[in-house]
């Protein structure tokens, strides 16, 4: 067809858009709706991509580079940044016992020099190290209590770290009484500039807050900066003041590298330092790379690259990628009957063009017309708005992210593609339309009368060949190596439901057989349907589209929520509550008794007490302190082979026995937040297990075990397992090897109301008896019924005026948190479909305004002519639902085979892979299509219908 034969059919579609500027609007917003979409995930992903010069100002400020200590004697491969790679070589790694390791001359150096000293020898003449001390975590006082937070030292007054702190507010702290704090500290703390808080173990020194800095980088940072040399040596002398090991309170391992005018860190010189034990981030390589050639961390991964899943195949991105592609199939169906409806009231405009001479061709391009029309106006409105939103929203964009755009990004190509999808989206619409229209014979178009075809039986096969096809391809796919997952997924679902479309016409033929059984009003709207399948089939096929999303989305939501319910274990029984978790810091547990005194003050009618008291050997692992490690095993001839700590595995043996051997592939899920050999009395087996059996208490008491599962038992007694401290000073894996040590103690079996598995509870005096040590870890109380929202909510606020930890526990069974997801879901796929209903009883009355003015003329009622409309519109929605059940179907399973696939590992008990694959569903979701749907549809039409009509002249 010549240009100018299209510049016509584009101006009468423009004219044709203009008219009916409802039906027009219409479609621009269906296209404009993924096309915001797209360009506001597009101008983010861009914004958020930083370039390597923003890149090198978030990690190392104004500096020259950023060096790091990793691991004296011992060489670095990493990539041009480590953070995309990294590996450490240490000689001790790799050498026998008894043997001593032989370090290069470099990792010797390393070994006798101090790091700081040792990387101003290597750095080039004049080189300035700037320290980064981290300190570790511990709390800091709130409005409320007690707040989480981490603690740094640095010099906020040096220019050398603006850009990776950048100040929002305030000032720097100028002595040693003052400190700044991140934006998250502040809102969550309640505390403002000029308030004082106190680092817990130095209460009696507080910091004033004189200013707000942010990481651009990590936004949800929780941390306190406090000037050099005044607050992690302090910290570390003060009893109690952090939790965990005590990070930073050592020589400083970690430099800001500020160079001299004209130096600089080249790759070479990086490499250099990696033989030394440090790992450096230069700016100049990272703005000037290397050649991956040259990288020996890339030489020697990348002969491992084979192994690496494929990213089209990563669980993510085959959901992503068939969610957004369906959507858009969605789109394209349910705007195709918008394209129909004008098509159809077009239909005499289109056959004087045809009765003037113009070919199929000619009115095919007028329809199509529309949807260029169309498609790009809605392409540039959802590009615009989608551009404005972002530009207007970048803050809470950032913020919701958790870092700071690099740049407002805006790639030409990236726009230009994202108004293809809109014209092909347009495009994709009419076509269906436009062939019809093209067909129609022009002496009926003239008239106003339809020529009625029978179905096409060849695209019925067709149709029923792709809708076999393509859910074959997209269940079997997902977990059977088609191709990439994520084409076989996506492609076989639209295959699957483009199937379905082409079957349409001839499954109205056959839902047009139930008319017999029908009254006369539902009667007349199937045969009508039946009659005009030109029209009916998109409608359906819109209708379709909208209840195979909601099914989808049905099916899968509610599968994964029966996954996480048969997930679930109890922390304890019904209305439990667990005070404490399975170890605490010394600053913790020395506060319990306040604790357990400020839940039974918040929570009336506990109960008993019983007070939890963990196992240990050789230490409790608080205070920074080692400790052995305790565990209760399965007897030997039961128990999985690998967990035998002294035997060696050949490289991939292990995996192989964890595959293929059932012994290996048992649930061992357990809810107790405790470890898995406690302290107590027969109170704790009540309270924390629900064992209401007297007999247990009393075997407890003559110094038995009490376990919970059958097979832990074997001639009365139970194996415990427990290992050495390890010696970390000790060279190589060898010297690092904690020897264990088990042994056989008299045990009896009681029944729990919860799944116990590994679990064991002995006496204070047993474990006394045994050589262990107890500490207690905190209570439990198991009240007659669960405790209110507003009780848990009093003891909540109790405790974080003690700790800052959260310690407090109420067992209520598993609460469902994908009720309120599944319910818009639902609502919006809904209403879509409503909608789609909607647009097809438009069309269903263009089409039967004829019908109606006979109805009338032969003297029908206003009621009889609004039933029909309601009948029409009904029946078109509930055949669409039906077939849309089936589609949706597919889609769903599809992504729950995809995530079982993925969610497998090597030992994964029958039962945990039951629970991944399990398939549920959603009888309420789909009850509302095929019922609650139709019937709302078809009173809306017929509330909406007018009760006079305009009488019109027959033609012809």
């Amino acid at each position: 067809m010549k240009l100018s034969a299209w510049r016509v059919a584009l101006r009468v579609a423009r004219r044709d858009a203009l008219r009916a500027k409802g039906r027009s609007a219409l479609v621009i917003a269906m296209v404009a709706l993924p096309v915001l979409g797209v360009t506001g995930a597009d101008v983010v992903f861009r914004s958020a991509d930083l370039s390597p010069a923003e890149k090198a100002v978030r990690i190392m400020g104004r500096a020259a580079a950023e060096l790091e200590m990793v691991e004296r004697g011992s060489a670095v491969l990493q990539a041009p940044d480590p953070s995309d790679g990294l590996s450490v070589e240490n000689p001790k790694d790799d050498v026998k016992p008894g043997a001593v390791p032989r370090h290069t001359p470099e990792q010797q150096r390393s070994l006798d020099t101090a790091p700081g000293d040792l990387a101003k020898q290597l750095l080039p003449a004049g080189a300035v190290l700037v320290p980064e001390r981290q300190g570790p975590y511990t709390a800091a006082s709130s409005v409320d209590g007690l707040l989480s937070t981490r603690v740094n030292e640095m010099d906020l007054n040096d220019p050398v770290w603006q850009g990776r702190l950048d100040l929002v507010k305030g000032r720097a702290p100028a002595n040693g009484h003052e400190a700044a704090v991140t934006p998250d500290f502040l809102k969550r703390s309640g505390l403002g500039i000029g308030d004082r808080t106190a680092v817990r173990g130095l209460e009696a020194d507080p910091f004033t807050i004189t200013g707000v800095y942010e990481y651009p980088g990590d936004l949800g940072a929780t941390e306190l900066f406090a000037p050099p040399g005044t607050l992690i040596d302090r910290l570390a002398t003060a009893s109690g003041g952090s939790r965990g090991p005590a990070t930073g309170t050592d020589e400083p391992v970690r430099w800001l590298v500020k160079l001299p005018a004209g130096a600089d860190l080249d790759w070479p010189k990086v490499v250099e330092l990696n033989r030394f034990g440090f790992d450096a981030t230069s700016r100049a390589v990272l703005i000037d790379p290397p050649a991956r050639s040259d990288v020996p961390f890339y030489v020697k991964t990348d002969g491992r690259s084979q192994l690496q899943t494929s990213y089209f195949d990563k669980t993510s991105v085959v959901i992503l990628a068939t969610v957004v592609g369906m959507a858009l199939l969605e789109i394209v169906l349910l705007a195709g009957p918008a394209f129909a409806v004008g098509a159809r009231r077009s239909r005499r405009q289109l056959g004087l063009l045809a009765a003037a001479g113009g070919d199929r061709a000619n009115v095919r391009a007028v329809v199509l017309g529309g949807g260029i029309v169309l498609g790009v106006t809605g392409a540039v409105v959802g590009l615009g708005l989608g551009v404005g939103l972002v530009a207007l929203l970048r803050t809470q964009a950032e913020e919701y992210s958790g870092r700071r755009f690099g740049h407002f990004a805006l790639q030409p190509l990236d726009l230009l593609g994202v108004l293809l999808v809109g014209l092909v989206t347009g495009l994709l619409a009419a076509v269906v339309p436009a062939v019809q229209a093209s067909r129609q014979d022009v002496v009926s178009a003239l008239t106003g009368r339809d020529s009625l075809k029978p179905p096409n039986r060849k695209l019925a096969v067709l149709g029923l060949l792709m809708l076999g096809g393509g859910a074959a391809l997209a269940l079997f796919g997902a977990t059977g190596g088609v191709g990439n997952r994520s084409l076989a997924v996506l492609g076989g679902s639209a295959v699957a439901e483009l199937g379905m479309v082409a079957l349409t016409p001839y499954l109205v033929g056959l839902f047009g057989r139930l008319g017999r059984w029908l009254s006369l009003g539902p009667r007349l709207a199937l045969r009508d349907s039946v009659r005009h399948r030109g029209r009916t089939a998109p409608a359906v096929a819109a209708v379709m589209a909208a209840v195979a999303g909601a099914v989808a989305v049905g099916v899968y939501t509610a599968s994964v929520e029966e996954q996480s319910r048969r997930e679930y274990v109890a922390h304890g029984p019904s209305g439990s509550v667990l005070l404490g978790r399975g170890w605490l810091t010394g600053a913790d547990g020395k506060l319990l008794p306040q604790m357990r005194e400020a839940v039974e003050r918040s929570i009336p009618g506990l109960g008993p007490r019983a007070d939890v008291q963990n196992v240990h050997y050789k230490g409790d692992c608080s205070e920074n302190s080692s400790c052995g490690y305790i565990s209760v095993d399965l007897p030997k001839e039961i128990r999985c082979p690998v967990l035998d700590s002294d035997r060696e595995f050949a490289p991939g043996e292990a995996e192989r026995i964890l595959s293929t051997d059932k012994r290996c592939q048992s649930a061992n899920r357990r809810g107790s937040p405790y470890g898995a050999l406690t302290a107590g009395d027969a109170t704790l087996l009540h309270n924390l297990y629900g064992v209401t059996d007297p007999a247990a208490g009393q075997a407890l008491a003559a110094g038995k075990a009490v376990v919970f599962d059958s097979r832990y038992l074997k001639d009365g007694k139970v194996a415990v397992r427990f290992s050495e401290p390890a010696d970390l000073d000790s060279g190589g894996p060898a010297g690092r090897k904690q020897a264990t040590h088990e042994i056989a103690v008299d045990a009896v079996l009681a029944d729990a109301a919860v799944p116990s598995p590994g679990q064991a509870v002995i006496s204070p005096a047993t474990a006394a008896g045994l050589g262990f040590t107890t500490t207690s870890v905190g209570s439990v109380w198991l009240p007659g019924e669960a405790p209110s929202d507003g009780s848990q909510q009093k003891a909540d606020g109790a405790l974080a005026r003690i700790t800052d930890r959260g310690l407090l526990t109420v067992e209520r069974g598993y609460q469902s948190r994908a009720d309120l997801v599944t319910l818009g879901l639902t609502v919006f796929a809904g209403l879509v479909a409503l909608g789609a209903a909607g647009i097809a009883t438009g069309l269903a009355a263009a089409d039967s305004q004829r019908d109606l003015t006979t109805l009338a003329a032969v003297g029908a009622e206003p009621r009889i002519r609004r039933s029909l409309s309601g009948f029409q519109c009904g029946v078109i929605a509930a055949m669409g639902a039906v077939l849309g059940v089936v589609c949706g179907i597919v889609p769903g399973v599809a992504l729950r085979k995809v995530e079982s696939a993925a969610g497998g590992y090597p030992g994964i008990s029958p039962e945990e892979l039951a629970d991944k694959a399990i398939v549920v569903f959603p009888w309420a979701t789909v009850a509302g299509a095929v019922v609650v749907l139709p019937v709302l549809a078809a009173a809306l039409a017929a509330v909406l219908t007018r009760s006079r009509i305009t009488m019109l002249r027959r033609s012809g």
